[in-house]
């Protein structure tokens, strides 16, 4: 295929700049990225891609048909934002108060839009169909992604690919993670009942404070005495809300936190002993309780064929560095793509300290080296051109 990816990617680099800051100053949350997806739909129309709106809510699917047989291949990017104040002092900082996108989305966004532009530009090279997924509400559970496979986004697709803008590596590395990338993002919330009193009487209370201080800390005998020490597994508390006044012994105590693992039989395993450790504290102290185990987004788990794919495009890419990646204990919503169809979800460097890249994901300062752009539309186009040529 003469399709050129180190020519073809930068020359979008300017287009995919004020295309990205469009969109950053107009960020919209998670189920109400209304202008965005008409946005990205106009976009996609000028171009002559076929477009389907309100795919499963906000979302939108572009298809491009090439004009030779071959795989039908999809790629995803998110569009939806957070709800946080974007501190940035920049000339194209988010322009909705406590709203920003702090994760880079409006990026994703950005190369699947100029992913499609050289696709669409070059059918006659194209083999098979390009499936163009542009998917709302990745940042809020349920998730966007569930009610885009029910409405059939998915639909005739063998294979799928996704990228993360990921500002730990410099831009110009593209990151890969054979098997399990990302992990699973449970939530849960802990109701302690006592017996409030008099702060000078506590034997005649049940201090709900004392009960959820100890569940919390016995909490943390989960991952070190009971999960595998070769298993990753996180279990956080986040919150603690208890009390009216200084002096007087609280009768209630919330908390609440999340649970990550890699492994379906790890989670389950750590929500059988929660329930069991916060059961025996109350038991012990005469207090009763609640607890609520939301289970969120599941592992993602990359396929090890498209996987392999990723590696060979990023090793023959000429600005594309490989780095074999560890497991992220972040969760992300693409793992439901991933329990339909074989696929690779892989991570492009984005961070560049002199250009004040350096902030974390979900940050209020969060920014991105925007060179990355046509970094990032090379490595998938790159990943295109190795599945198509194989398959």
């Amino acid at each position: 295929m003469a399709i050129r990816v180190a020519q073809l990617a930068p020359s979008l680099q300017e287009k995919m700049t004020e295309r990205r800051r469009y969109l950053h100053q107009r960020p919209e949350l998670s189920f109400r990225e209304h202008d965005t997806s008409r946005w990205v739909g106009e976009r996609l129309r000028e171009l002559g891609v076929d477009v389907t709106e309100g795919v499963g809510g906000n979302g939108v699917v572009g298809r491009i048909k090439g004009a030779h047989p071959g795989p039908t291949v999809a790629f995803r990017a998110d569009m939806d934002a957070l709800p946080i104040q974007d501190e940035k002092e920049v000339s194209y900082r988010s322009g909705v108060p406590e709203v920003m996108h702090a994760c880079g989305h409006d990026g994703h966004t950005t190369m699947l839009l100029g992913l499609a532009e050289i696709l669409q530009g070059n059918l006659d090279e194209v083999r098979g169909e390009v499936v163009l997924l542009f998917q709302h509400a990745e940042e809020q559970t349920p998730g966007g992604a569930i009610s885009m496979i029910e409405d059939g986004c998915l639909e005739g697709v063998e294979t799928i690919f996704g990228v993360h803008l990921w500002t730990p590596l410099p831009t110009g590395r593209v990151g890969v993670c054979g098997g399990p990338a990302m992990a699973a993002t449970d939530r849960f919330e802990v109701e302690i009942v006592g017996e409030g009193g008099h702060g000078g009487f506590p034997h005649q209370t049940i201090d709900a404070v004392v009960v959820a201080a100890k569940a919390i800390l016995d909490l943390q005998l989960v991952v070190s005495r009971y999960v595998d020490p070769l298993e990753p597994a996180v279990v956080s508390v986040g919150r603690l809300s208890a009390g009216s006044a200084f002096n007087i012994i609280a009768e209630r105590a919330t908390f609440e936190g999340t649970v990550r693992t890699l492994s379906e039989e790890v989670r389950s395993l750590i929500e059988e002993k929660m329930e069991r450790i916060v059961k025996g504290v109350c038991e012990g102290t005469g207090a009763s309780y609640d607890l609520e185990y939301q289970r969120g987004y599941p592992s993602l788990v990359n396929h090890p064929a498209q996987t392999d794919v990723v590696r060979r495009a990023i090793e023959g890419s000429d600005r594309c560095t490989l780095v074999e990646m560890k497991p992220i204990m972040g969760g992300e919503d693409f793992a439901y793509y991933l329990q339909e169809v074989p696929g690779c979800f892989f991570f492009v460097g984005a961070g560049n300290e002199d250009k004040d890249a350096v902030y974390p994901h979900h940050h209020p300062k969060f920014d991105f080296d925007e060179d990355a752009l046509s970094v990032g539309v090379e490595a998938l186009l790159a990943t295109y051109l190795q599945y198509t040529a194989a398959n």
